[in-house]
């Protein structure tokens, strides 16, 4: 009697611990691990990003400037800002890499080909169950806070952090740390 008793409260302890978790689930075969994510940009080509200390490395884009945009569809500033994206990935094409992360969950692919084709985003946009929780990484990094702003750009090289911008930028102030980076 005493073996099932104590058998029953250490199932249920341990039932309880893993129903009271706050993580939210994430895809099994998206998740290599904690520190790294894998996006899905809607050519359905995927891109992987591993955070490494405060570093957030995007696989094979040794000697690029990476440039995040944690972004919505429906954000104004976000919807001005895509055309200047598109203006400095043509003009850095071999030599930057922008991916749009859009923060709403649960975006149907035909909404972000809306938001692309209707305010010219020509760069790599991701949609992936990992797409919010890189974003809140990132940005937790940066000290943005639980609740920040959007657009949310962040800038990279090798993985190490050059600068980032939050609402509504001039595109000359991004390309002049997109030249500094890459000594042009």
């Amino acid at each position: 009697m005493f073996k099932k008793t104590i058998t029953s409260l250490l199932l249920a302890s341990a039932m309880f611990f893993v129903a009271c978790s706050d993580e939210k689930p994430v895809e099994a075969n998206n998740l290599i691990s904690k520190n790294e994510f894998v996006l899905t940009a809607l050519d359905n080509k995927q891109y992987v990003v591993k955070k490494e200390g405060s570093d957030f490395i995007l696989k094979d884009a040794k000697g690029k400037v990476v440039l995040f945009d944690i972004f919505a569809t429906w954000c104004p500033p976000c919807r001005g800002a895509a055309t200047h994206l598109t203006s400095l990935q043509e003009k850095y094409k071999d030599d930057l890499i922008v991916i749009g992360i859009s923060i709403e969950e649960g975006i149907e692919n035909s909404k972000l080909l809306d938001f692309r084709n209707e305010y010219n985003a020509n760069y790599t946009l991701v949609n992936s169950d990992q797409n919010r929780r890189l974003a809140d990484t990132i940005v937790n990094e940066l000290k943005l806070g639980d609740r920040y702003p959007i657009p949310v750009m962040a800038l990279y090289k090798d993985g190490k952090y050059i600068n980032h911008f939050i609402g509504s930028i001039e595109e000359e102030l991004i390309e002049s740390d997109i030249k500094l980076a890459i000594n042009k």
